[in-house]
């Protein structure tokens, strides 16, 4: 026997174990040194003939493009409309709602439950059981927010009387739209519809919405990405987490509002209102990532991700260089912590368009600058530091102007590339708040939450032959049958 087998067999092995657990738990149980490498099969074979696009240096350039486009945007909330009167394509009778495009049928029930409790705010129905059979009819015409340039949290429903933001990106020409912060629990974002819901979303929409208007046009605009910069750096993430930046909002409109010709108990009911509402912001952040998500969508070639978004039943993704084509999969439920009264067989799963903010590169990307929030959605603060740092696997940048101070001001993992979610198996991580699953009850928790492997899947073959057919390795007629 030779000295180095001898060598082998007496010394303690050191094994570099890649993939499967399994094998270096069996290792370690036979006393071994293991070192771990972490390692996932890709999410999908790639074509042999399309391998090239994981490095071709043109969508490299055009991710660079999209993602240089979504950090300098700038959006600004300059003003506050009618719905109807602002918002492209709606009509008297269009609802729109959270995730990609759904029908009533299909409709979970946290959806439902914000559509019935839209047809009462908006006195098409006088009852529960006469909206539903109204819906049920098609009195209305269901619509995605992001088709519309707008974005709503959880059910996301925008009905055309309700009052909606209006922002700009001061360096573009894009615009969108969000509606109002109701609070948390019973509110009809998160499908609950009784009287106080309604009475509620009137009072907003007759005192809260136009005393804001009018104090946004006193300031001649609100820079929202600020106020995002600086909460990040405050403990918020600015999805679930939004203390920070509801304060500096605070801070921002206070001196308007009292300016504002309306009845002093007017405005302090107003300033009431955004004070006790530590959510207020979460609104203001999606519409500002919705415009930095919008700057960077519709680039040729790009295969970054400017929507990820969910309306209870699916989650739908979109893809810059692929155009408004949604890519979807059935929407998983959230792991999180629960109100008291309420477990994970009461979740509906996830719903809302609120994950724009990941996709813009803060939320649930932002997790290791929060450590606060894993009180209201489970885990450690070590577990946010993990989450943050493995999003930067997948990404294309690091944000420009959002950092982390805990990570020595590491700017936030922006630009989500879907060639490298292939690649590594690595999904995005989103931090969501939790509705039931019946219409009516409301919010009973917040977790963590993953897009499912489909969209992504889906995404990539489309973008793979696209690819093929543009560099003439596959004819357009084949694609038009297998995409």
């Amino acid at each position: 026997m030779s000295d180095k087998i001898r060598e082998l067999l007496e010394n303690t092995p050191e094994v570099v174990n890649v993939g499967l657990e399994l094998f270096a738990r069996a290792m370690r149980e036979q006393g071994g040194h293991v070192h771990s490498v972490e390692w996932k099969p890709p999410l999908v074979e790639p074509n042999k003939q399309a391998l090239a696009l994981f490095n071709d240096p043109t969508i490299a350039a055009a991710n660079q493009e999209a993602v240089t486009r979504m950090m300098r945007a700038q959006p600004v909330i300059i003003g506050v409309a009618r719905a109807r009167d602002v918002i492209p394509g709606m009509s008297d009778r269009t609802f729109l709602h959270a995730g990609p495009p759904i029908d009533w049928q299909h409709a979970s029930g946290p959806l439902r439950g914000a559509l019935i409790g839209a047809m009462l705010f908006e006195e098409f129905a006088n009852t529960p059981e006469e909206a539903v059979r109204k819906l049920e009819s098609g009195f209305v015409e269901l619509a995605p927010n992001h088709e519309h340039n707008a974005v709503g949290p959880m059910a996301g429903v925008i009905s055309p009387s309700m009052p909606v933001y209006i922002a700009v990106n001061a360096a573009g020409e894009n615009r969108a739209y969000t509606n109002f912060n109701e609070g948390i629990g019973k509110v009809m974002r998160m499908g609950a519809y009784a009287p106080e819901v309604i009475d509620r979303l009137r009072w907003m929409s007759r005192v809260l919405a136009p005393l804001i208007g009018q104090a946004l046009q006193r300031s001649g605009g609100i820079d929202l990405r600020n106020i995002i910069a600086q909460a990040l750096q405050m403990g918020d993430e600015c999805h679930n987490r939004n203390k920070a930046a509801t304060s500096l909002f605070y801070r921002e409109i206070a001196p308007y509002l009292v300016e504002c010709d309306a009845p002093a108990s007017n405005i302090a009911a107003v300033l009431r209102f955004i004070h006790s509402n530590d959510h207020f912001f979460v609104n203001l952040a999606m519409v500002a990532a919705k415009v930095m998500a919008d700057a960077a969508h519709g680039i040729p070639g790009s295969s970054l991700v400017t929507t990820l978004s969910r309306n209870g039943t699916e989650f739908g993704i979109r893809i810059s260089g692929l155009g408004d084509r949604w890519f979807i999969g059935p929407a998983n439920v959230p792991r999180g912590l629960y109100f008291p009264g309420f477990g994970p067989d009461d979740a509906n799963p996830d719903i809302g368009d609120s994950a724009i903010t990941e996709t813009a590169g803060f939320g649930g990307f932002a997790l290791a600058g929060a450590p606060a929030i894993v009180q209201f959605i489970g885990g450690t603060p070590a577990d946010a530091v993990r989450a943050t740092l493995e999003m930067y696997e997948i990404t294309v940048a690091e944000h420009e102007v959002f950092r982390i101070p805990s990570l020595d001001f590491r700017g936030t993992p922006v630009g989500i590339d879907l060639r490298a979610v292939i690649r590594s198996g690595i999904l995005p991580v989103i931090d969501t708040g939790i509705a039931h699953r019946e219409p009516g009850i409301g919010q009973v928790g917040a977790g963590i939450v993953r897009p499912p492997v489909r969209c992504f899947t889906e995404a990539y073959r489309t973008f793979e032959q696209q690819y093929l057919v543009q560099r003439g390795a596959l004819p357009t007629s084949q694609t038009r049958r297998t995409i």
